[in-house]
């Protein structure tokens, strides 16, 4: 019998806060085939922990072999290896809700093969997204500066503005130049870069966006002008392979901080990746812990930090610093797919050690939107489980989790981003482009 908390959670939208999704001409152009949709989300990092061959891994997404059951028959052991954990179940999401297969077998993917082009058609990506995901919106991460306007739906499809090679310690003065006009030669002009930077494209940003973490530590110093001066122009004068890792971390500090400040004036929250890493076999985890970030969340006390992931596997500190912190967010995008289990057993206790409002139950992290699809059916089915267990052991009534329910999944982001705001400078932008 369906509950009142599951209809509630079926029923309200739900806020994505991270994608990277693609855009609707490389949705409709250059889509995936049915094993691309299928396994291209992350899955094939789990495929590859099983044992699947770089080769079988290879010709599985390889669209130009027409033999589906052939391309899929070179990864079945790994794949039953792997079916239960959180990739492997959207995988079998995507299969079941979006392509009606029951179970995967080379036959029967074969069967549906036909149903992409259906899916691949204008306004189809929307309408997955926003009718069949019910999705408020989604807040994508192009690894980009500029925010334009997405035709294709400009008060759904929101952007990050990426801030990750700054904190990286990278500048691209040609790039620089080009989007902004000003020839980066020293730190001011540096500074006064990214402000034009923000100028240009902060109004239509609804966040910032780092995943410096997959290239650096997340420990942050303050840097005094002079060192990060120092560091710039080695930057800018020697070639990469001769720049050192502390100097790309002076000045990688110092640029982050900057980006924290601006953001702070533009009323931008900053997102920043922290814990697992996607891929294999390259993950320090020294680097990825968010208490590293302490130094930076004290000094920026009027920052918004989204501290995305849950940092997972280091959730405790992360649930620690958000009940210490006022400026501290919990952003649980991907965290379901990584780790059900652990997710679910996280969001109860921040139930009983963070304040609600300091939490965001969902975004999907991927680049079709079937995958966001399968990935907030997941986070669904967990948040359930979470609060009806929270019911079950008398922790609070059904009514009061269907409260805890609506602010994680939608009232806490409007509370945090400035959706308003955003949606009317992108309602602007798209009126001048007419």
């Amino acid at each position: 019998m369906v509950t009142d908390l599951e209809r509630h959670i079926e029923e309200t939208p739900l806020v994505d806060t991270h994608e990277h999704m693609r855009r609707e001409q490389d949705w409709t152009e250059q889509g995936p085939d049915i094993l691309q949709d299928l396994f291209g989300n992350y899955v094939p990092a789990d495929l590859h922990t099983a044992g699947a061959t770089g080769e079988a891994m290879h010709r599985l997404m390889n669209a130009a072999d027409e033999d589906i059951a052939g391309r899929f028959e070179g990864i079945r052991e790994a794949w039953e290896a792997v079916q239960f954990t959180g990739y492997g179940e959207a995988v079998r999401l995507i299969a079941e809700r979006v392509y009606g297969i029951q179970e995967l077998t080379g036959a029967a993917i074969a069967s549906k093969a036909h149903r992409t082009r259906e899916l691949q058609k204008p306004g189809e990506r929307l309408r997955i997204l926003k009718v069949d995901a019910n999705l408020d919106h989604i807040q994508t991460d192009d690894f980009s500066w500029p925010c334009p306007p997405d035709m294709s739906g400009p008060n759904f499809f929101l952007y990050d503005m990426s801030w990750a090679t700054f904190c990286n310690g990278q500048v691209f003065p040609d790039a620089l130049h080009k989007e902004t006009g000003v020839g980066v030669v020293d730190l001011a002009s540096l500074r006064q870069a990214m402000e034009a930077l923000f100028e240009k494209h902060a109004p239509c940003a609804v966040a910032m966006k780092a995943q410096h973490a997959y290239n650096r530590t997340l420990l942050w110093r303050e840097r005094s002008d002079s060192d990060a001066e120092a560091a710039l122009q080695e930057v800018l004068t020697k070639p990469d392979n001769e720049i050192s890792v502390e100097t790309r971390l002076c000045l990688g500090d110092w640029c982050w901080q900057r980006g924290v400040e601006l953001s702070v004036e533009h009323n931008l929250p900053f997102k920043i990746h922290t814990g697992y890493y996607a891929g294999n076999d390259r993950m320090p985890v020294s680097r990825i812990k968010s208490g590293n970030m302490c130094a930076l969340l004290a000094r920026n006390l009027n920052a918004k930090f989204v501290l995305m992931h849950i940092a997972y596997p280091y959730s405790g500190e992360l649930i620690a610093l958000a009940k210490h912190y006022r400026n501290v967010w919990i952003d649980f995008c991907w965290a379901w797919s990584i780790d059900p289990w652990s997710s679910r057993d996280t969001l109860r206790r921040c139930v009983h050690a963070v304040p609600i409002n300091k939490l965001f139950a969902f975004g999907g992290d991927t680049a079709w939107p079937t995958s966001a699809y399968a990935y907030s059916i997941q986070a669904r089915q967990e948040l359930r489980r979470a609060l009806q267990a929270e019911i079950d052991e008398g922790y609070m009534n059904e009514k009061q989790a269907m409260g805890i329910a609506s602010r994680i999944m939608l009232q806490n982001q409007r509370d945090c981003f400035d959706l308003d705001g955003t949606r009317a400078n992108i309602a602007q932008a798209v009126q001048a482009a007419e």
